[in-house]
């Protein structure tokens, strides 16, 4: 792999570059467009017909559009090379530019939202406003909690200099992070894979280093984190949100009791999963207990195989391939075009993600490749991201609204198809049940692990309501939930204490963490329904719902399933699917004699 070339996204399909003169023009095109628009239209709603008010929201949508797309270069531009002072500016500028020239499109909601239910009705008869019906229903929703338009315009411009300038010093700062492992350096992306070395003493080193940098930076992300959960408290209370996962709750379309049924429940598995897992994993590591540093560690019996790139890339698109056609044709435009970049670099950002840019424009890829067997199913994960995106161009850029409960539904489906095609090659072995192993460790890390981080969230925004929380209260916090969740056999120790500052989510998306676990236990369950044959058409019943996962409801988008997520067994029958891997597990260990 060391001398694989890795391919990179090309962005010129957007702008040529920073300073691209069509950016000046859309910028000045969009600014003239909110001007004009608001004059047209402000006080006047009520007067539009079904025709006109959809001729109105195209004419919206168009430069909304636009803006998304100039606002969207920018961020991608920027993330791969934050070091560059350039680059940065360049995101700031175009972001404080977007933010102020739309200012005057803040009374298009609060309007609508005054009117009455005649009135939508009247319009909704058009059959082109109609189309608009699922972003009306979403705006709709919100009625109640809205502010007054002068209140709105206060409250958009502030974020830039509050939550969003927050968040920008918490990336810029992650970014130019330093580790130092045996005289080396390592950039922030680089350093999280050397945990899944073969090399205990290496891993031991990797999260020491980690928490100390953590702990170094500990003062800065305190008050950061501090300063983020008080910017949403105030904003809370304004709009009377009763609770501080409620306005999360609200955007997801899912309501506080669904959620809190979600995190009861896997905090009731947390034993017969996450704890007999890792007791298993301390008896393969021939440990009493293991490091935390350790829950990922690949186990001695396992192969230290690295993959290249091109094997990467074809053993996810055989198993997409393999479940649907139409989804194999939509993943390879993905790799046939430069929409992806892959290899890690100084400055680039840590993780991986799948960006957006606008409804009816592709979306990019961002991996940080190694070539280790967890990128496999990082790619299977955010390629599914992306064609789930791919099937939903035909909503719109209103209507396409990203719900992150059923956006991780893709990626997570497409992360297990991946694996059940790994898992199917292989007979009865080490090797099998280290591939296992490894995925469980991921699912735990994905439907136990997150709802952990669910209950460290939701503690920390209670207790900073009595004041500002200091490091180490929130290490204690931090803690106790890894405790609780991870159980006896995994050591919880100083060592690990700074790690809830890691957690971007908690900085930049408040509770949007158990979103994983809910996308976890709804592919689970989707899943075992596809190996049971009980659904017929299962694969085309699936892309259906994928492109509808935005302006549907979970009853409708799941009922030609058979399943109901407000049936607490709903949950259960998730998590039932991890645990039956870790029964696979147990018999394979005894069967191996391990």
């Amino acid at each position: 792999m060391k001398n694989e070339k890795l391919p990179a996204w090309d962005l010129s399909d957007l702008f040529n570059g920073i300073d691209d003169e069509k950016i000046t023009k859309g910028l000045e095109k969009y600014k003239k467009f909110c001007a004009n628009f608001a004059k047209r239209y402000k006080g006047k709603l009520k007067n539009l017909d079904g025709a006109e008010f959809a001729a109105m929201l195209k004419e919206y949508e168009k430069n909304i559009s636009m803006a998304s797309k100039i606002g969207g270069f920018a961020y991608l531009n920027m993330v791969t090379q934050m070091k560059n002072q350039q680059a940065m500016a360049f995101y700031q500028d175009i972001s404080e530019k977007l933010t102020d020239y739309g200012k005057p499109l803040v009374f298009l909601s609060l309007e609508i939202n005054s009117l009455d239910k005649e009135k939508i009705s009247s319009w909704l008869k058009n059959k082109e406003a109609a189309f608009y019906k699922p972003w009306l229903e979403r705006l709709r929703r919100f009625k109640k909690y809205e502010l007054s338009e002068e209140v709105e315009e206060v409250l958009i411009e502030k974020s830039l200099t509050s939550s969003s300038a927050w968040v920008r010093l918490y990336e810029e700062t992650s970014s130019k992070l330093v580790y130092k492992i045996d005289g080396k350096t390592y950039n922030d992306a680089e350093i999280s894979k050397l945990l899944l070395e073969s090399d205990e003493n290496i891993r031991l080193k990797v999260g020491k280093e980690i928490n100390r940098v953590a702990m170094q930076n500990a003062d800065l992300f305190t008050f950061i984190y501090n300063m983020v959960i008080k910017d949403k408290a105030i904003e809370d209370e304004k709009r009377g949100f009763k609770r501080p996962v409620s306005s999360r709750n609200m955007s997801e379309n899912v309501s506080d009791k669904t959620v809190d049924a979600l995190a009861e429940s896997v905090r009731m598995h947390y034993r017969d999963i996450a704890h007999r897992f890792y007791k298993l994993k301390a008896k393969w590591l021939k440990k009493d207990k293991i490091s935390y540093w350790d829950r990922n560690a690949p186990l001695p019996f396992s192969a230290d195989c690295n993959y290249s790139w091109e094997e990467t890339v074809e053993i996810v698109l055989n198993a997409y391939k393999k479940f649907s056609p139409r989804l194999y044709a939509i993943a390879k435009d993905f790799f046939t075009h430069n929409w992806i970049d892959v290899p890690p670099r100084d400055g680039k950002r840590s993780g991986a993600f799948c960006a957006p840019v606008c409804a009816d424009s592709h979306p990019y890829l961002l991996l940080n490749f190694a070539g280790k067997q967890n990128d496999i199913l990082t790619l299977a994960h955010e390629l599914g991201h992306g064609c789930h995106h791919q099937t939903r161009v035909k909503n719109g850029e209103l209507n396409e609204y990203s719900r992150m409960t059923t956006e991780e539904v893709a990626s997570v489906f497409g992360e297990m198809i991946t694996f059940q095609s790994m898992v199917e090659k292989l007979p009865d072995s080490k090797e099998k049940l280290a591939l296992i192993a490894s995925k469980v460790s991921d699912m735990i890390n994905t439907a136990i692990r997150q709802i952990a981080f669910h209950f460290f969230e939701t503690r920390a925004h209670e207790e900073r309501k009595s004041g500002e929380l200091s490091t180490e209260r929130l290490n204690t916090i931090w803690q106790e939930e890894m405790k609780e969740s991870l159980g006896e056999y995994v050591e919880v120790g100083d060592d690990c204490a700074y790690i809830w500052s890691q957690v971007g989510h908690f900085f930049f998306l408040p509770f949007y963490v158990y979103a994983y676990s809910f996308a976890d236990c709804l592919v689970n369950s989707l899943y075992q329904v596809s190996q049971s044959g009980t659904v017929e058409n299962f694969n085309d019943k699936y892309m259906q719902m994928l492109s509808q996962t935005a302006i549907g409801d979970y009853k409708k988008l799941l009922a030609p399933f058979g399943l109901n997520p407000d049936n607490p067994e709903f949950w259960d029958k998730g998590l039932e699917l991890i645990s039956k891997y870790i029964d696979e597990l147990e018999r394979l260990d005894k069967k191996l004699n391990l």
